[in-house]
């Protein structure tokens, strides 16, 4: 139940008259409420059990209070995925090592439980073993007598245990705190700003108001106050009369942007409360953004008091200059989606570009589908199908009217190719650039531009619960490409083919066999047939131009399709080799109990013995691999198949016969990438990346 604005008297008095009004919610949520209200709130709620969330902002300063109960429990305090891995052995006092190729990124206090193993049998499918780390390829898990010596094989997997946490009631924790830090720069910060925020509370109480923006005789107030609390209370703080002078100033400041990220740390909070994924903030959060203060605008006391305008909370911070400042900005938006509405939304709360001279440009050559609407919150289903950039500058003209007339609104990509669109005159033009995009390449060359045009640039990105930002200053601070992220995993080509073990060799042979399947032969048979010398050019190439005729053979004559029934067919086919020829092909090369030239076990380590697949209609997986390659190469060759049923696919497979495989002896398959490789010459079952 949140409440917000909690400044009218009656509605103060209706929130603690009748407490009971909460039993029927599982979290209560109070913002702008006096300290009095949230303690007899927060009491009760701690009684019955209710979850509590407190947010408040001043200015650039902000808080959060979390209380959710005695004995809460986290399921899932970290939401990433289990961890897992290959066992490489494990000796007689516990101590487990995994593979020297792979960490096994566990921390001390996880829990995990075995399968597979050979030799200790008792740890499969065991309780979970608190883990203690001992380096980064080994860990232990304590007292292993009598479980037997181990011999081989065996996987972890990382269980994630409950994490049970005690929380204080709010009158408790304001006299006994606990923080989390949100800036380590700031580390003494937290008490400074718990005892201020109290300080502030007694102001209001006694002067019915909160301290006059930028007003010296009400910050002392503040500071003294402050002091004697910290003195009566035996607490130990070294106050920076600065910072408090700052929440006395900004007491009455009102700022979208903090807002929006308060108003975001309250509502994760409490969906951690009732649903036990992520740790929840304990206690208490203090944040300030006093960074954010300009340094070349003037703040007085006249330039900052309220003159009942919209803005009056913004320029209780900044100052009237400040304001008339962002007001006559050029800024330059470069996608609509996720972060572009919250910059919109923020820009048109906060005035920017809504001066005489002030515009907004925003570009996005997206439309927008329905799956959008879940995080790009301008957007209602009534806009699916129509363009991102003119929907979201149409909702925050909503917002603000000030902003009608100062948005325009683009459907082009920003690149080399439109530079005649986005040219110099352009840039020149723009005081800071925003980038919302989705993808390194676009933010590279924006990147560029704001570099050779010494225009700022605000670079920002999300993935799932995590999220960064940079501020690039020309000048100043480095680039965006200045720095790049590391490479991504690259696996050797054996593994790839033949010893596939975790879920990303899988995804990276899938994504070749899709490539080699549907990808490549159609792009080389389409350059075929339009360049008139293509054959002369394959021919000059050194090592790929029998491959590349051999392509061509196949999908223009050899296995051509030109009907339904040929894509089926072309499917099972590949089914087959893929999964039953090529495995029978390994397994014969290496049998299941072969041994390798120091006598220990072929398969054993990141080696895991694979079984031929037997193709059955019935199975679902089966079925729907022969559906979509059906669908994927009948694409390839134009053949419609959107009404064909799953009887047409049954006839046509009952329709073919399906050659019995032998392997080759004479086929060499690599078990480490140092080995050479011997194909004989027409083998095409061959294991493929």
């Amino acid at each position: 139940m949140p409440w917000a604005n909690g400044t009218a008297v009656c509605g103060l008095r209706s929130l603690t008259e009748n407490l009971s009004q909460f039993d029927k919610y599982q979290v209560v949520v109070l913002t702008n409420t006096p300290l009095s209200v949230q303690k007899i709130v927060g009491d009760y709620c701690h009684e019955k059990g209710i979850y509590f969330i407190v947010a408040d902002t001043y200015g650039l300063f902000g808080s959060v209070f979390c209380d959710f109960g005695e004995n809460f429990a986290i399921i899932d305090a970290t939401g990433e995925n289990p961890l897992n891995g290959i066992v490489a052995g494990i000796d007689e006092e516990g101590l487990v090592s995994a593979l020297d190729e792979t960490r096994h990124g566990l921390e001390d206090g996880d829990y995990v439980t075995f399968s597979e193993v050979v030799g200790m049998e008792a740890l499969n499918g065991c309780e979970p073993r608190k883990v203690t780390v001992k380096g980064p390829y080994t860990f232990s898990i304590g007292d292993v007598s009598g479980l037997g010596q181990y011999e081989r094989g065996g996987l972890y997997q990382q269980v994630k245990m409950p994490k049970f946490v005690n929380f204080k009631s709010i009158s408790d924790a304001i006299k006994d705190p606990e923080f989390v830090i949100s800036d380590f720069a700031k580390f003494d910060r937290p008490m400074q700003l718990h005892i201020g925020v109290q300080a502030l509370n007694a102001f209001e109480q006694t002067h019915g108001r909160l301290p006059k923006p930028m007003n010296e005789e009400d910050a002392l107030v503040i500071l003294n106050s402050a002091q004697q609390f910290a003195k009566a209370e035996g607490l130990d703080v070294e106050f920076d009369e600065k910072v408090l002078k700052e929440l006395s100033y900004q007491a009455q400041g009102d700022l979208s942007p903090m807002a929006a990220f308060f108003g975001g740390l309250a509502a994760q909070e409490a969906i951690k409360a009732v649903s036990g994924k992520f740790h929840p903030i304990k206690q208490f959060l203090y944040f300030d953004s006093l960074e954010s203060l300009p340094t070349e605008f003037a703040r007085t006391e006249e330039l900052c008091k309220p003159r009942d305008r919209r803005y009056d909370g913004q320029v209780a911070v900044f100052g009237r200059e400040f304001q008339d400042k962002i007001a006559n900005v050029q800024q330059f938006l470069v996608g609509a989606g996720a972060i572009g509405c919250e910059m919109l939304k923020n820009w048109a709360m906060i005035g920017l570009g809504t001066g005489p001279k002030g515009k907004i440009t925003v570009t996005d050559m997206d439309q927008i589908e329905k799956s959008n609407l879940n995080r790009q919150f301008l957007f209602r289903p009534k806009n699916v199908g129509q363009m991102k950039s003119e929907c979201a500058a149409a909702a925050v003209v909503a917002m603000n009217s000030d902003l009608k007339g100062h948005i325009v609104t683009l459907k082009d990509r920003v690149g080399p190719d439109t530079e005649h669109i986005f040219n110099e005159d352009f840039w020149n033009s723009l005081d800071g650039v925003t980038n919302a995009l989705d993808n390194v390449e676009a933010r590279t060359y924006v990147d560029r531009r704001c570099v050779f045009f010494h225009k700022p640039l605000l670079e920002s990105g999300t993935l799932g619960t995590k999220g960064n930002t940079q501020v690039v200053l020309p000048m100043i601070t480095e680039s965006y490409s200045s720095s790049q992220d590391p490479p991504e995993q690259s696996f050797p080509m054996c593994t790839l083919r033949s010893f596939p073990n975790r879920i990303e060799h899988t995804i990276a042979w899938a994504r070749e066999l899709f490539e080699s399947s549907f990808v490549k032969p159609a792009e080389t048979v389409n350059l075929y047939l339009t360049q008139a010398n293509y054959i002369e050019t394959t021919l000059k190439q050194g090592g790929n131009e029998k491959p590349t005729l051999e392509t061509l053979v196949d999908f223009l004559k050899n296995e051509r399709a030109l009907t339904f029934e040929d894509c089926v067919q072309w499917a099972r086919m590949l089914f087959e080799k893929q999964y039953n020829n090529a495995i029978q092909q390994l397994l014969y090369n290496f049998p299941k109990d072969a041994v390798s030239s120091t006598g220990t076990p072929f398969w054993s380590g990141p080696k895991r013995a694979p079984d031929p697949l037997r193709f059955d209609p019935e199975n679902a997986t089966h079925f729907s691999f022969i559906e979509a390659g059906t669908n994927l190469h009948a694409f390839n060759y134009n053949i419609n198949v959107k009404d064909k049923t799953r009887a047409d696919y049954i006839r046509a497979l009952d329709a073919m016969m399906v050659p019995d495989f032998s392997p080759d002896s004479n086929v060499k398959i690599q078990a480490d990438d140092k080995d050479p490789v011997s194909v004989p010459q027409g083998w095409k079952e061959r294991v493929r990346l």
